[in-house]
């Protein structure tokens, strides 16, 4: 098993980005397709645990707006040989000093690429002193 694939990181850093480009517009057509679409799927967000595709889909149409607009500080993406993979990706929501978290284990399906597991995380308020320099 390889960590590295190239072809993976490539196909991977599209699904990525076009899951940042549909979050940022409010796609959720979009977003629902990226998503595996079964019960085995799980998104734990924020403020929120959501199990199935069903539940992930619903509560994208019921939040009003969108998600809040952010920057991306950092993101890396670990293959798993060819068929999986993990993309780690650090960000900031505009106008907030905290950074958030959000990790997607991706899967290469006969219909493209899926989100089957994603977490979302915003961490504590760090002192100024502690902050990372972006």
């Amino acid at each position: 098993m390889t960590l590295d694939d190239a072809q993976t990181i490539l196909a991977l850093t599209h699904c990525s980005d076009q899951y940042e480009r549909a979050l940022a517009e409010n796609d959720v057509t979009v977003l629902d397709t990226l998503f595996w679409q079964g019960p085995q799927t799980v998104r734990y967000g924020v403020g929120e645990n959501l199990y199935g595709a069903e539940e992930i889909a619903a509560f994208r149409r019921n939040r009003t707006g969108g998600s809040p607009p952010r920057t991306m500080l950092r993101r890396t993406i670990t293959p798993i040989g060819t068929q999986a993979g993990v993309v780690s990706l650090e960000f900031r929501r505009i106008g907030s000093t905290r950074t958030g978290r959000q990790m997607q284990t991706w899967i290469n399906t006969p219909d493209g690429w899926k989100i089957l597991a994603a977490h979302v995380s915003i961490m504590a308020e760090q002192p100024e002193t502690e902050r990372p320099t972006l």
